[in-house]
């Protein structure tokens, strides 16, 4: 790892990813809108590259006052492939994970889409079969990895957002848990439009990633990056956004956080802020509370709680069921 000083410039640590998908037009088209009471969920679709459309949820608070803030909500991992953007809107899965469609509740436009080999983006029978290595293997042998897909995946994302006229492009949020963790390590580095960022449980950095129980995901398979760097190099290049590191004491995937957070604290100041909790790889209400808090700190002169019964300093109640209208 390069000291703070010394860390990478943006433009060096693309280098280690190789080159980008092309990007064509949006060409977006809306296919379904619900009303989920305080919001209206509506599902898009839209180009990431020529000839690939992705087809994501975003929500809309009915009453927030325009431009609103938008969040990007990327979805978990735990090897359900078959899951992806319907269970951070609350559609399916652990209610935990509903982050999007809460955000919506507490006055952000939300967007989620599925990352490449989930749900609607899994092209096995069932869509539950892991396909992330041979995602990333067909890109390796020609010079390209998976992480730049994603990253560029993303970056398409908040061109869809910035496009309609209800978001602030000036006051644009990132959160994710365990793969969305990880992820929100890099997207803020990569696309400077993101301003506030939340990884929760995927803090880890490559250093400690070499043991039989932790391992590198396909999708931050970075060829011969971590010989020389690692995340907290990456979290240097963040510019104006702040970061929130969420993290539980007994997880292996948020091993090294106080370590990470030292770091960024040398590059970013009092930018970025460490939320440690007593507990495993679980996002509870108190932690998405928390961490919605971070978000809409940089924004609160600009959100009005779309739900009066959850206001922002409201603390959110658990839920046993789905919450997202179906």
């Amino acid at each position: 790892m390069a000291t703070a000083s010394g860390s990478p410039s943006l433009e060096l640590i693309k280098a280690f990813l190789g080159p980008f998908p092309a990007r064509g037009e949006l060409d977006a088209e809306e296919m379904e809108q619900v009303d989920c009471g305080s919001y209206i969920r509506r599902k898009i679709r839209y180009s990431v590259a020529p000839g690939e459309r992705v087809t994501p949820f975003v929500c809309v608070p009915k009453d927030a006052e325009t431009p609103t803030p938008a969040v990007f909500c990327h979805h978990r991992h735990a090897g359900k492939f078959a899951l992806g953007k319907s269970e951070v809107v609350g559609l399916a899965g652990d209610p935990d994970q509903a982050y999007a469609s809460e955000l919506a509740e507490q006055g952000f436009i939300t967007i989620a889409p599925d990352a490449i080999g989930f749900e609607e983006r899994n092209w096995s029978p069932d869509r539950s079969e892991n396909i992330s290595w041979f995602e990333l293997s067909t890109r390796l042998v020609r010079g390209q990895t998976l992480l730049a897909s994603c990253l560029h995946d993303i970056s398409v994302a908040l061109d869809y957002l910035v496009s309609r006229p209800d978001v602030d492009s000036e006051r644009i949020g990132f959160i994710g848990h365990s793969y969305g963790g990880r992820t929100a390590l890099w997207a803020a580095a990569f696309d400077q439009r993101i301003k506030a960022s939340v990884s929760h449980c995927g803090c880890i950095p490559y250093r400690l990633s070499f043991t039989h129980d932790t391992g590198i995901q396909a999708e931050f398979v970075v060829p011969g990056f971590a010989q020389h760097y690692d995340v907290d190099d990456v979290i240097a290049c963040f510019q104006d956004s702040a970061l929130l590191i969420s993290a539980t004491t007994d997880d292996r995937w948020s091993r090294g956080a106080q370590d990470v957070f030292t770091n960024a604290r040398h590059a970013l100041g009092d930018n970025v802020e460490l939320a440690l909790y007593d507990g495993r790889h679980v996002f509870t209400p108190l932690m998405r509370e928390r961490a919605y808090q971070f978000l809409a700190a940089p924004f609160r002169a600009h959100i009005r709680s779309a739900c009066s019964a959850v206001p922002l300093d409201h603390p959110l109640e658990h839920r046993s069921g789905g919450q997202g209208c179906h």
